[in-house]
C-alpha cells in the first residue's frame, strides 16, 4: 500500500514543489516533481499534477509514496569489449544493438546485466537498475561509454560531463552531401510537443551544440565527424536532420527509402576523454570503425 503523508501549508503562496520539498527533506526535488507529475499529490482532496502550482496558508497537501519496487537485476556473462579498467573506471565498446540499462519489460540482455558479471563493483547513485552508468547512448548506436566503479568517480564524471569539460567525439554517415567542410548545429532540444518519444528542436529546450567536419564525400552520403559540447537525448540525431542531413538508418529521425539499407542509425561513439577521478591526469580512448560501419562505407562508396 501507498505511505500518505498530509501536510498543512504555513506560509503564504510556494510553489507546490518547493513546499513538499521544504517538508519532507530527506526526499529529492526531482523526485518530489516525479511524484507530482504522476498524480501522487493533491491539494485540498484534489490530485495536481502541475508542480509549480501556488498553495496558499492552510492548504492541505496530501502525498502518497509508491513502496519501493523491488527489482532484481541479475548478472549476464554476455560477451563485452572492455578497452580500459582500474579501480575507479571502465572504458566499454558498447555494439550496436544493445540497451545500456534495464527498463520496464527489459530487464534481460543489457550493458549493465554485461558489467555486473565482470566486476563486482559499481556505483550506486543512478539506483539499482542503472549501476555505474554515468552517461548513456541509444541502444542503436554503437562505442564508448565511461562507467563508475564507486560513487566518488561518479560523481566526478558527471561533474565534467556538466561542465562540458569531457572529450566525447562520434562518427556518422548521413544522408546527402555535405557542402562545406565543417560546420556547427546550435540549437536547443526538449521532448517533441506532440510525439514524446521523439527530441525536437524547439525553443523553451535546454542548449544543445554540436560540431562537425567532413573526413570523407560520397555521390548520395557524406562520412562526418562530430564533436558535442552538449550530450543531449538524441542531440546528433535531430541536430544533423534539423540541417537536411540525417543520420543513414535512423528509425526517428531518418529519411525514407534510403539506398542503403541498415537496422538502426550509423553512428558510433569513436573517441572519449576525462581527467581520472584519482590519478587527475587526462585520459583519452579511441575505438576502431566497427565492422558494420565499414560495411556501409564501402555500399556508401559503391554507389554510383
Amino acid at each position: 500500500m501507498n505511505n500518505k503523508i498530509s501536510l498543512i501549508c504555513e506560509t503564504e503562496e510556494m510553489r507546490l514543489d518547493q513546499f513538499v520539498s521544504s517538508e519532507l527533506e530527506d526526499l529529492s526535488r526531482n523526485y518530489i516533481q516525479k511524484l507530482i507529475g504522476e498524480g501522487h499529490v493533491s491539494v485540498n482532496g484534489t490530485v495536481n499534477t502541475v508542480k509549480k502550482f501556488l498553495v496558499k496558508i492552510d492548504d492541505e497537501v496530501e502525498v502518497q509514496i509508491p513502496d519501493p519496487q523491488v527489482l532484481e537485476i541479475t548478472a549476464e556473462n554476455i560477451p563485452l569489449e572492455i578497452i580500459y579498467e582500474d579501480d575507479d573506471v571502465i572504458i566499454v565498446n558498447k555494439p550496436q544493438g544493445m540497451v545500456v540499462h534495464p527498463a520496464p519489460g527489459n530487464y534481460t540482455g543489457t550493458l549493465v546485466n554485461a558489467l555486473m558479471y565482470i566486476s563486482e563493483r559499481l556505483s550506486t547513485i543512478n539506483g539499482v537498475i542503472r549501476p555505474g552508468i554515468v552517461h548513456r547512448i541509444d541502444k542503436d548506436t554503437s562505442g564508448l561509454l565511461m562507467v563508475a566503479k564507486n560513487d566518488k568517480s561518479h560523481e566526478w564524471l558527471a561533474h565534467q560531463l556538466k561542465e562540458k569539460t569531457t572529450i566525447r567525439k562520434y562518427i556518422a554517415i548521413v544522408n546527402g552531401t555535405i557542402s562545406k567542410e565543417s560546420g556547427t548545429v546550435d540549437a536547443p532540444l526538449g521532448r517533441h510537443p506532440q510525439d514524446r518519444k521523439k527530441m525536437a528542436i524547439i525553443s523553451t529546450g535546454r542548449n544543445a551544440v554540436t560540431h562537425f567536419e567532413v573526413i570523407e564525400r560520397y555521390k548520395y552520403h557524406t562520412f562526418v565527424r562530430l564533436r558535442l559540447e552538449t550530450g543531449r537525448t538524441h542531440q546528433i540525431r535531430v541536430h544533423m536532420a534539423s540541417i537536411g542531413h540525417p543520420i543513414l538508418g535512423d528509425p526517428i529521425y531518418g529519411q525514407k527509402n534510403e539506398r542503403v539499407k541498415h537496422d538502426g542509425q550509423a553512428l558510433h561513439a569513436k573517441k572519449i576523454g576525462f581527467v581520472h577521478p584519482t590519478t587527475m591526469e587526462l585520459m583519452t580512448f579511441d575505438s576502431d570503425i566497427p565492422f558494420y560501419f565499414q560495411e556501409l562505407l564501402r555500399k556508401c562508396q559503391g554507389l554510383k
